[in-house]
């Protein structure tokens, strides 16, 4: 079970935990954190989101500023992302292609809570390679 943190392009935020989640799938099943004991994971349709993002913590590092500065070397393309609500993100990728649904970010910032981010395509305003 990887923990994720889905973010709807309407806003919206559902933390919790996933073991189906495939770039290539079109859904996958989320487990929101704090669910009773056998509950039913909800179906997250990938073109309703921004972004999936896979994180060290649930709770996130609320003290930690967030950082666009690649701070260490990693493998891939450097590349930003700026979102239609405006959040940009910088890292690397080895996946982006437009024709795709979306591609996996590797963060620069390595105090990040995030691992890896898949970022949905039609969610970016502009995604460019630096």
């Amino acid at each position: 079970m990887k923990q994720v943190v889905a973010h709807y392009r309407d806003g919206r935020i559902v933390k919790g935990v996933t073991s189906d989640f495939l770039p290539a799938k079109d859904r996958f099943h989320l487990l929101p954190a704090g669910s009773e004991p056998g509950a039913t994971p909800i179906e997250v349709l990938i073109s309703s989101l921004k972004a999936v993002f896979f994180v060290f913590d649930l709770k996130g590092f609320p003290e930690h500023k967030k950082s666009n500065v690649f701070d260490r070397p990693l493998p891939g393309r450097k590349i930003r992302v700026v979102f239609a609500d405006g959040e940009v993100m910088t890292g690397t990728t080895n996946g982006y292609d437009p024709r795709r649904t979306g591609f996996v970010l590797f963060p620069a910032d390595i105090a990040s809570n995030n691992d890896r981010c898949f970022v949905v395509s039609g969610a970016a305003k502009e995604i460019t390679f630096l």
